[in-house]
């Protein structure tokens, strides 16, 4: 009997062993598991860091591409393009103007009345109208056939019961946010489609006089006063609002910028004449490149697979319609390492999947549990089950990645305001220089990442405060709504008393 007792705890013994050694086994491959993932993370953090010093790099390099983008065609990655906008809305405004804003599967017409007075839109109507499919890759004449119609109509609805204006041709900004190869102020050529149209007949056109002959087609008695982009439209209500107003920027699914520039600056365009000695630039910000960037693996993979490689660089790191592939690319990569969210799901391999709205939600999560971020990662992705730890492993990617994403476009901004001495460092390349006179300085801003993304705005801010140190108090960044809507109808307004050639190149 005692032989069998010894034997039975022996194999008790060995059983228990066995048992430990499978738990240790299983802890230690928890551990390597982790660490693999830690790695992954601590690469990323690297890979984006973006100290105060090197933002500066950025502001600097911004600045140098502008000035080079200035001096010659071709000469930055920077286009700097003329709009031949040399003069903004004072106040000053009186009377009815219209607006068209086409730049996407929608276009919307508005009527504003303007009171004379800084800031006095005493009302104003739009109308939003869907394109539909065909005309997308129709014909140029039925596409703004449809457009000369809808505006007709709504013109005559809001008119209908009021008193007769005097007999005076009504004036419309015309939003165009497609590429445009501008000439003067009221004349482009479409360089090319994008957004899903395809009108071939189109393409190497003037596009305000395809407007106008429309307009005449339709016997609507209106004349197009100028051709602007969102951004121009967003500088124009910016200054509008504000006489301070000096720069515009969107930040939103992409981005850009313009600023005011004195006219001397242009340099390729030396016989440059204008009315106010300055001009608006159309910097297309979003194709901006510098070795100063923080570039990961992730942007180099996203830039390679995209529809235009080695182009808008800037705006692949910044804008909302690639953050969220950003964060996609990174769960995937951290799924093939480890098996931390189950079995690779398939979904991880769709190319923006995970749009950049998700991203926030999960990133602004405040639950105890973050069941925000489950409920995306199962939704979204179905990836199910995992542990509250792994939640807050994908809340810190995304912090990363909009982290990086918001300060870099603050230090894009500051580039800004250093090509135009706003900056404090009063053009001498010194950094905030006491004996430099600050000029209050304020920038319109736009964009669904900046005004709906709690997060990313406070770290554009921090960011901003960092780099220009106690100048940051002159500067003002301005939220506006709806720029290239009412922008273009200001402008309008602007330019309605005075001639369109007003700005010539000699």
């Amino acid at each position: 009997m005692g032989k069998v007792a010894v034997g039975v705890a022996v194999g008790v013994a060995v059983a228990a062993c066995a048992v430990a050694g499978v738990v240790v086994g299983r802890r230690v491959g928890s551990r390597r598991k982790w660490k693999r993932v830690v790695r992954v993370l601590e690469e990323l953090e690297e890979a984006c860091e973006t100290p105060v010093g090197r933002l500066r790099q950025v502001v600097d390099a911004m600045a140098v591409e502008m000035h080079a983008g200035l001096a010659s065609e071709g000469g930055s990655k920077l286009k700097m393009l003329l709009t031949f906008v040399d003069h903004l809305p004072t106040g000053s405004e009186i009377g009815t103007y219209y607006a068209l804003d086409l730049g996407g599967t929608n276009f919307r017409v508005l009527r504003i009345q303007l009171g004379g007075r800084r800031s006095s839109i005493l009302s104003q109507d739009v109308e939003r109208q869907p394109i539909p499919q065909h005309l997308m890759t129709s014909t140029s004449e039925d596409l703004f056939d449809f457009i000369a119609s809808t505006l007709k109509q709504f013109v005559e609805k809001e008119e209908s019961g009021s008193e007769p204006s005097p007999v005076r041709t009504r004036e419309l900004g015309f939003t165009f946010s497609f590429p445009v190869k501008q000439s003067s102020l009221r004349s482009g050529i479409l360089i090319k489609w994008t957004k899903g149209f395809a009108i071939e007949d189109m393409v190497g056109k003037e596009v305000v006089e395809l407007l106008e002959a429309a307009l005449v087609r339709s016997g609507l008695d209106m004349r197009v006063a100028l051709l602007v982009n969102d951004t121009v439209g967003t500088l124009a209500l910016g200054r509008y609002h504000d006489a301070d107003t000096v720069a515009a920027v969107i930040i939103g699914t992409g981005t850009n910028a313009c600023y005011l520039e004195r006219a001397d600056a242009i340099i390729k365009c030396q016989g440059l004449l204008t009315t106010s000695g300055y001009m608006v630039v159309n910097m297309e910000w979003g194709n901006f490149w510098s070795s100063h960037l923080p570039r990961t693996s992730y942007d180099i993979d996203l830039d390679s697979e995209s529809p235009n490689p080695n182009d808008q660089g800037f705006e692949k790191m910044i804008s909302g319609m690639y953050l969220g592939d950003i964060v996609r690319r990174v769960i995937l990569r951290i799924s093939l390492d480890s098996d931390i969210f189950g079995p690779v799901s398939s979904r991880l391999s769709i190319p923006f999947i995970l749009q950049t709205p998700l991203l926030a939600a999960m990133h602004e999560d405040d639950s105890p549990e973050l069941k925000e971020v489950a409920k995306i990662l199962k939704e979204t992705l179905e990836i199910s089950e995992v542990s509250l730890k792994v939640r807050k492993l994908v809340v810190r990617i995304c912090d990363v990645v909009t982290c990086r994403a918001a300060r870099l476009a603050a230090a894009g901004i500051v580039g800004i305001l250093k090509k135009i001495g706003r900056d404090g460092s009063g053009g001498t390349g010194g950094r905030n220089r006491s004996d430099v006179k600050m000029k209050r300085t304020v920038v319109a801003i736009e964009g669904g990442l900046y005004t709906s993304y709690t997060m990313f705005r406070k770290y554009l801010h921090e960011a901003l405060n960092e780099i220009l140190g106690d100048v940051a108090q002159h500067v003002i960044l301005q939220v506006t709504e709806d720029g290239s809507g009412i922008g273009g109808a200001l402008l309008a307004a602007s330019y309605s008393s005075y001639s369109v050639d007003g700005v010539k190149l000699l």
